[in-house]
């Protein structure tokens, strides 16, 4: 499942320069997220102005809370100017349905039209999104996917690739060598015979693997690769020199230097490239995390409930389907206190 970073994060970004700040916990969080409602309501009072001036100014996390989701809201607007269609009409329906005010809903949303991007996991954080550098990518790709969509594509050999959610790849068949370039995101490939017995290679950031007749998944990792293998062999190549022959059933993960000890590979990471996530027993936390990579908004898991274990098989690409679904089986509930931020916590 998706990788979660060990620290609480922000990345800011302030022209050239980048910085990394500790966030608040997911409570402070949700009062930041409160007034954000509050405010944007037509029918806030000067005094509910005045108390939030308070707050924002009586200590510095109150305001780091701030900027986290007043950068959930710019990531919205930017996301909305990119057109990003379906969701928002889907969210903007829950929202009316659980009986939050349209008035609060279309002031909340600032009159755009689309689900921002938010890598907030209960009270740990990924950087938000950077929407502007996924386009860059897709621009310059032969193929690439949005956030929350998947693709398959039959390769000039006749082989057969998926792009998994937020995914862009370039393809280079010469006469020495077939090669795929991943630029970000995963992709599942199924390599065929080639008559001309050119390798395959996929390049990364790390170095690159080499196919032996098989069929594996390659994912770009914080500083690193992922890679799980289900049929054949594959060789990793990092950029160092080191060298592992990876046997079908097993996965690891490389850097640009070293190769994580091989272990077994779990079949249902397979399970996306059919619009699936499967939850064989692992925490709350855990399938969130997968889940988060397929929508736009903010979706937080509440420390009180994200050990919960979970089992069971969710649509990756119907978000609103997988959290009803989530709600029915375990002792939780879905608050959605603006249509792009949504918490699981206690009922």
């Amino acid at each position: 499942m998706a990788a979660v970073p060990s620290k609480h994060s922000l990345a800011v970004h302030t022209g050239a320069t980048k910085a990394k700040q500790q966030l608040p916990g997911h409570a402070l969080l949700q009062q930041a997220a409160t007034w954000f409602a509050t405010l944007g309501d037509e029918a806030v009072t000067a005094q509910q102005r005045a108390d939030w001036q308070h707050w924002h100014d009586e200590d510095a996390q109150h305001r780091l809370a701030w900027q986290f989701v007043e950068t959930v809201g710019q990531r919205f607007q930017q996301a909305s100017r990119l057109g990003e269609p379906g969701e928002v009409s889907n969210t903007l329906d829950t929202v009316r349905s659980d009986r939050i005010s349209r008035r609060k809903a279309l002031r909340g949303l600032g009159g755009l039209g689309a689900i921002c991007v938010s890598g907030y996991l209960g009270w740990r954080f990924t950087p938000v999104v950077n929407i502007a550098k996924e386009q860059t990518l897709a621009w310059r790709a032969d193929h690439h996917t949005a956030t929350g969509e998947s693709r398959k594509i039959t390769l000039p050999d006749g082989g057969q690739l998926w792009l998994n959610t937020a995914s862009a790849i370039n393809t280079q068949y010469r006469a020495e060598r077939r090669q795929i370039k991943l630029l970000s995101g995963e992709i599942l490939i199924e390599t065929a015979r080639d008559l001309q017995q050119r390798p395959f290679l996929v390049t990364t950031a790390q170095g690159f693997v080499q196919a032996i007749g098989t069929r594996f998944t390659v994912r770009e990792l914080k500083g690193a690769t992922f890679l799980a293998v289900y049929q054949g062999a594959v060789k990793i190549h990092t950029h160092s020199g080191q060298g592992l022959l990876i046997e079908a059933g097993q996965q690891t993960t490389f850097s640009q230097d070293r190769i994580q000890p091989p272990t077994r590979a779990d079949h249902a990471r397979e399970a996306w490239a059919q619009h699936l996530v499967v939850a064989n027993n692992i925490s709350l936390a855990s399938l969130v995390a997968e889940l988060n990579r397929y929508q736009y908004g903010h979706l937080a898991v509440a420390p009180a409930v994200a050990e919960l274990r979970v089992m069971g098989t969710y649509p990756a690409d119907q978000p609103e389907l997988a959290l009803a679904m989530l709600e029915k089986a375990l002792p939780i509930k879905v608050n959605r206190l603006l249509p792009w931020w949504v918490t699981l916590e206690l009922p």
